[in-house]
Parts: C-alpha cells; structure tokens; sequence
C-alpha cells in the first residue's frame, strides 16, 4: 500500500511551509482534547454510578483519539494523515447523537438508526453546498474553501440546539450540558472559520498565526461539557426531572 504524501496547505499558520512543526499552535492546541478525556475519565472513575458506563469511556476514548489523530494531522500535514484527523471526529459526532437520542430521550433503536442515516447525509450534503462570492463571501473570496470548511459542522451544531430542545422541554437535566455546549461549538465554528480572515492581523514573527487554534481549544471545552453531561446523567433508568423555579421539594 502507497500513502498519498501530498502536502495539505489548508490553514493560515502553516501558510506553504512543509514542516513538521509549521502549525506549532494548531499541533499543541490538540491537548485540549487529552486534558478534556483524562479530566473527564478522571470524574467518571470516581463518579458513584454502578453501571460498567461501557458508552461513556469510549466516548472518552474517542476524545483523546481526535487529539492524537488532529495532531498527526497538523505536524505531517499530507494526504494521507487526513483520515487520523476526521475519522475520530466522525465517529464521535455519530456516536454522541446515538447517546443522546437513546440514553437521554429514550427514542427507540429504529428511530435512533434513521436520525444517524440523516445526520449522515446531512453532513455530506452540508461539506458539498456551493459558495458564490456574492452569497457566501468569506473565505472563498481569499481563494479558500468556502467558510473554511465549517458548513460541514453545521448540522452538528444544528443537532446540538435540538437535542437541547428536546430535553430541556423534557425538563431532562442534561438539556443545560448541551445547550451550552450548542454555544460553545457556535463560537468555536466561527474561529473555525475566519482563520484566514484573521491571518494577516495575529501575527508570529512575519508569519501569520490566524485562529484555528482556539477551534480545538474551544472544541476541547465543547467535548469535555458533552463527557460531563453524560458522566452525570447518563446513566441507564429513570432520570429526575429538573425542578421548576419556584417550587420546593417534599
């Protein structure tokens, strides 16, 4: 098997430089990702449920994983790392919403299934929308992908406000986990986006920094309050409504 060693020039930081460490910000902002897993593993080991939580560490697993996977992506920069950095992440979008649909809302498997097939093809049909300069100008009118790439993660946010929706309608306690979460991926999908917007203002020396680091450090903050949420209430069984305002317990 041949791996496909072509250079990857997709971020400001890097700019057109092939080297292992051209994206030194973007490499070591991926500890955000690890530092989030090992809190959250950390929390569960000492957390008083007594189920095994199989879903729950690997959902941590999974979070460590798109750090290490992302880093090799940043440092080698070539075709063939790009798989280490979008497979973890795939798998975690996939997996949480699963999660979340049958461990918080109780939906059944076969609607579970169908919600994983749409956001599937959501996500596909989001990466192939079309930029014109007129309509959607930023980015593609610096000659790069349109938004940078992040209309791709636009139906995870989307699916973030709904879950969130849903359980806070449900009156569900993890509702206020995903819904800050929602905010926290809305201001990380911006940074995500204005890398380049932003590059010839953050500067390193004579070489642009842009902000596609603060994306993997806000998503690290994202997944570790997604970890939380499902440390604390994901357990299997009845789960406690979350009280109204105003009113008192027995």
């Amino acid at each position: 098997m041949t791996w496909d060693t072509s250079k990857v020039f997709s971020y400001c930081e890097r700019g057109f430089d092939p080297t292992f460490w051209a994206e030194p910000l973007n490499a070591i902002s991926n500890g955000a990702f690890i530092i989030a897993g090992l809190i959250a593993a950390h929390q569960l080991a000492r957390s008083p449920r007594k189920d095994w939580a199989l879903f729950e560490w690997l959902l941590i697993l999974l979070v460590i994983c798109i750090g290490v996977g992302s880093f090799i992506f940043h440092t080698y920069a070539t075709v063939w790392s790009i798989p280490f950095d979008t497979i973890p992440i795939s798998i975690f979008m996939l997996g949480y919403l699963g999660y979340a649909l049958r461990r918080y809302l109780g939906v059944p498997w076969v609607f579970v299934i169908l919600a994983l097939l749409l956001f599937y093809w959501s996500v596909d049909f989001a990466r192939s929308i079309p930029c014109s300069n007129e309509l959607l100008p930023m980015t593609k009118a610096a000659g790069k992908r349109c938004f940078n790439g992040t209309l791709g993660y636009t139906p995870a946010f989307i699916a973030l406000v709904l879950v969130g929706i849903a359980l806070a309608w449900k009156r569900h306690p993890a509702a206020l986990y995903i819904l800050a979460g929602a905010i926290v991926f809305l201001v990380s999908m911006t940074f995500r986006t204005i890398d380049y917007e932003v590059c010839r203002w953050a500067m390193r020396g004579s070489r642009g920094i842009g902000s596609h680091f603060l994306w993997h450090t806000f998503n690290g903050l994202l997944l570790y309050i997604l970890l939380l949420g499902a440390i604390r209430h994901g357990a299997p069984g009845p789960r406690a409504p979350v009280a109204s305002a105003g009113r008192s317990g027995p």
